[in-house]
């Protein structure tokens, strides 16, 4: 009769607790990962930032041959050859620029 007593509750709990699917974890819910979670966003905001720099120079090199020349360049070696920029930056390690001269944008994209 004691067995009964025992044994119902914990196949009620058994029962119950099926078909529940488990949850992912995400990054940030287990604390013995803070280290390496924190490395990972250290090494995307690292990258973030060489992307932003990258462009930020070339962006303002763009609106001054624009407004010199009234046009934008064909190619981004022409803000060289013109005098804008000393020489062109380097992109970010596996990256490469992605120019667009009709409308004088451009991006950091991954190398092909």
């Amino acid at each position: 009769m004691k067995y009964h007593l025992v044994l119902l509750p914990l196949a009620c709990l058994l029962l119950g607790g099926c078909g529940q699917e488990a949850k992912p974890a995400k990054a940030g819910d287990n604390p013995l990962n803070a280290s390496a979670d924190y490395v990972g966003a250290l090494g995307k905001a690292q990258k973030s930032a060489a992307k932003t720099l990258a462009t930020a120079s070339l962006d303002q090199a763009l609106k001054v041959f624009f407004a010199q020349e009234n046009r934008y360049p064909k190619m981004l070696s022409e803000l060289v050859s013109n005098g804008t920029l000393r020489s062109l930056p380097d992109p970010p390690q596996g990256m490469q620029f992605d120019y667009d001269a009709a409308s004088g944008t451009v991006k950091v994209v991954p190398r092909k």
